[in-house]
């Protein structure tokens, strides 16, 4: 996932509920859907962000040693910066780009046939 192409909105929108249930037929499966996709992107983001940082790590403990470093605060503006993880699976939701399925109808399919 490339988190700077990423056209979620910042701020907070208004949704309509009746165009977050077509894809699904039901509001609480279409939100579970958006839900579980932001844990996923938290989970990238997260490690992400943890990589990016381990470069700055310093194992001293001295404390009269503790300077700022210009490179670990703009990268941590960045990642402040972005869109919530909701907001960015809403939009891929929206847009089509999630793909998600029922194991439910999945067993009832298999058993019809």
């Amino acid at each position: 996932m490339d988190i700077k192409r990423v056209n979620a909105s910042v701020t907070t929108i208004t949704r309509d509920i009746n165009k977050l249930e077509e894809q699904t037929g039901n509001i609480y499966k279409s939100v579970m859907v958006i839900a579980k996709r932001s844990n996923q992107i938290s989970l990238e983001v997260k490690n992400e962000l943890d990589q990016k940082l381990e470069e700055f790590v310093s194992y001293n403990d001295n404390l009269e040693e503790v300077f700022e470093n210009r490179e670990q605060i703009e990268v941590s503006r960045f990642y402040e910066k972005l869109p919530k993880t909701t907001s960015i699976a809403l939009q891929e939701y929206i847009d089509g780009k999630l793909y998600f399925r029922n194991p439910e109808q999945s067993d009832k399919q298999t058993d019809k046939q």
